[in-house]
């Protein structure tokens, strides 16, 4: 009987794209229905939807009742047919359209809690139905009857389509502009002439945008200095302009202005600008958003109340990945709360023991420098600071020492424990002037040994936090610099470095545990480090300035280096295992009330869980056996 269902569920569209393995657990998960009579079993807008149903035999027809209860769109569908997968992700769980089953039809219901999990584990399989959504509305009986679907908020996968909704889907305002040598008061009067508190500052015979204007840029560098309206506007403008593209995502907007602190992005399609939106309303488009809760820390006043602000970040994440956030955003937002409460921290030491002595930049290391962070986080971070006269080494450098013990005190009081390996700019090793972080990357690449690559390689995934952009601007152009020249035995050593973590399948293609108390559990930290640092290999030969494990994939993929396929199913795994470790460690901490680790207990999975993780395992020993071959020359 099972081999019958999956034959069935081969067939039928959007199941024939997932695992034959994951067909098999989802057929024991199947409840059967057989219809004596014909039956009207969903009403347009009023049945809940208790799961997606797949047709066997007979016939489904559906339809909307019009104001009238007379039938309208009517369409019949017959095996292999799935029924309901729009109902569920776009309309709060109510069927979109009226059904009835006619006498004598089977079909077999996946409940919704295992559908769910398939849309999260399987990109492809969810975009089936939204993509489905979107053709049936271009045709207009379709469209007439189906109201605006549920607001993002209500709907199961809210979040996920509100961080993957596009700028270009976003109402951006107009831009209302003049030329840079403008006199302020005939900018005034077209900024009221045109009801806009922001106007944009364009270069003289062009349409290069240098600048903007606000009302409170004319308050503060005008009138409040009592300067002469007739001045060019150019004198007082705010600036630097950022720039988004409308292929950008609405998360990766709010980011960006966190990340620059600029209130206005401008908007920009191909080369033409073609809006500006500001902080104001793209936190309005997500009011309930963990975006806003941002802005909050960066509100926060000591250091009590970043740490209050850090035990609220997992139920933020919780929230987020229940309501089917994918992993990559979950695990971006809390490296975008980590960033800011460390700015926060580096701005209240300095205001404690005075301004530094030299320009500096303060660097992250490990998952944060990836922007990939959990909840299970410690410290992993270092300084870099101008070069100085002799005389005023000694100087400098006790400045720094002491500054970076400070924050690194603050961070550990707030959440962010110490580094256990001392991977911290509190450590003497990891603060250093510009010159000598240059002698170690010489070293970690020239004088290449095994130790080094297991020891240092997350040194390569360093981003700028805070102070001077301009001195990592250099490092990391040094440090480009060094890879281009035949480096062949550093990368072989870093490639050896990726292979040495093996999935977690035994050789009967099962998940390899290991007992801690009475768990069986495994490390799903081991277990995403193949795919994190084999992409790192790829990234660094290719010369890649991105630190992040998601992106970097998405460029390796434009460049050719990964095919398509090759992406899709790297990508996809390496964000399941994330959304799954970061559900983890929020349970951890919020149900079981205990320290979060990376150890995933075997017994809290669920059997479509279990099925798509030993998927995931193959696809990371393919990718391995792939880069073994490539840098290390051998089976």
């Amino acid at each position: 009987m099972e081999e019958k269902i999956i034959s069935l569920l081969k067939i039928t569209e959007p199941f024939h794209l997932l695992p034959e393995t994951v067909l098999a657990e989802i057929s024991e998960t199947l409840i059967k229905t057989e219809f004596s009579k014909d039956t009207l079993i969903y009403r347009q807008d009023v049945t809940e939807m208790t799961g997606v149903s797949i047709i066997a035999s007979g016939e489904y027809e559906t339809f909307f009742f019009d104001a009238s209860e007379n039938k309208r769109a009517v369409t019949k569908h017959h095996k292999p047919y799935c029924f309901g997968g729009i109902s569920i992700i776009l309309n709060r769980v109510r069927a979109l359209k009226s059904a009835i089953a006619k006498k004598g039809t089977v079909v077999y219901t996946l409940p919704r809690k295992e559908f769910y999990e398939l849309c999260n584990a399987y990109e492809d399989f969810f975009h089936y139905f939204t993509s489905d959504f979107g053709k049936k509305m271009l045709d207009e009986e379709f469209s007439h009857f189906v109201k605006t679907p549920a607001t993002f908020e209500e709907s199961y996968f809210a979040a996920d389509q509100l961080y993957s909704r596009k700028i270009e889907g976003i109402a951006y305002k107009s831009i209302v502009s003049c030329e840079e040598n403008t006199p302020v008061f005939e900018v005034a009067k077209i900024m009221a002439a045109n009801k806009v508190s922001c106007i944009f500052i364009r270069k003289s015979g062009s349409d290069e945008i240098v600048g903007y204007a606000t009302d409170i840029t004319l308050r503060d560098n005008v009138i409040a200095r009592c300067l002469d309206s007739k001045i060019a506007i150019s004198e007082v403008m705010d600036n630097p302009i950022v720039i988004i593209s409308t292929d950008a995502y609405l998360y990766e907007a709010v980011l960006m202005m966190f990340k620059t602190k600029s209130r206005y992005l401008l908007v920009k399609n191909k080369e033409e600008y073609v809006g500006f939106l500001s902080r104001n309303r793209l936190l309005s488009e997500q009011a309930q958003s963990p975006l806003v809760f941002i802005q909050s820390v960066k509100q926060a006043e000591n250091t009590e109340e970043l740490r209050k602000k850090w035990n609220q970040v997992p139920d933020i994440i919780n929230q987020l990945l229940g309501r089917g956030v994918h992993g990559e955003i979950a695990s971006q937002v809390i490296t975008t709360i980590a960033d800011t409460i460390t700015g926060k921290v580096i701005e209240k030491v300095i205001k404690e023991i005075g301004k530094p002595p030299a320009k500096f930049a303060f660097i992250v290391t490990g998952s944060e420098g990836r922007k990939e962070q959990t909840l299970s986080t410690d410290q992993d971070n270092g300084i870099i600071y101008e070069d100085k006269a002799n005389e005023h080494r000694e100087m400098v450098r006790e400045y720094f020492l002491d500054f970076a013990k400070r924050v690194s005190d603050d961070l550990n009081r707030i959440g962010f424990e110490y580094c256990k390996g001392g991977f911290m700019a509190s450590n003497p090793k990891w603060t250093h002037s510009l010159s000598h972080w240059k002698r170690n990357y010489t070293q970690w690449i020239e004088e290449s040994v095994p130790e080094n690559a297991m020891k240092f390689s997350t040194f390569f995934d360093f981003r700028f936090i805070y102070g001077d952009e301009n001195i990592v601007r250099e490092l990391k152009t040094f440090i480009k610099e060094k890879l281009v020249s035949p480096n062949q035995i550093f990368f072989a050593h870093i490639a050896k470095n990726a292979l040495q973590y093996e999935p977690p399948l035994t050789f009967f293609k099962r998940i390899k545990t290991q007992t801690i108390g009475k768990s069986e559990v495994f490390d799903i930290k081991t277990a995403m480090s193949p795919i994190v640092d084999l992409v790192r290999v790829y990234a660094l030969k290719n010369q890649l300035e991105i630190e992040n494990t998601g992106e970097r994939m998405k460029k390796l993929a434009e460049i050719g280096i990964f095919t398509q396929e090759q992406y899709n199913e790297m990508h996809q795994s390496y964000y399941y295992l994330m959304a799954l470790r970061l559900k983890n460690q929020a349970n951890q901490i919020n149900i079981d009330k205990k320290h979060p680790d990376n150890y995933v207990e075997i017994s809290k999975l669920t059997k479509i869980e279990r099925v798509t993780l030993i998927e995931i395992f193959k696809t990371i020993a393919n990718f391995q056996l792939g880069i073994k071959v490539k840098f290390t020359g051998s089976f």
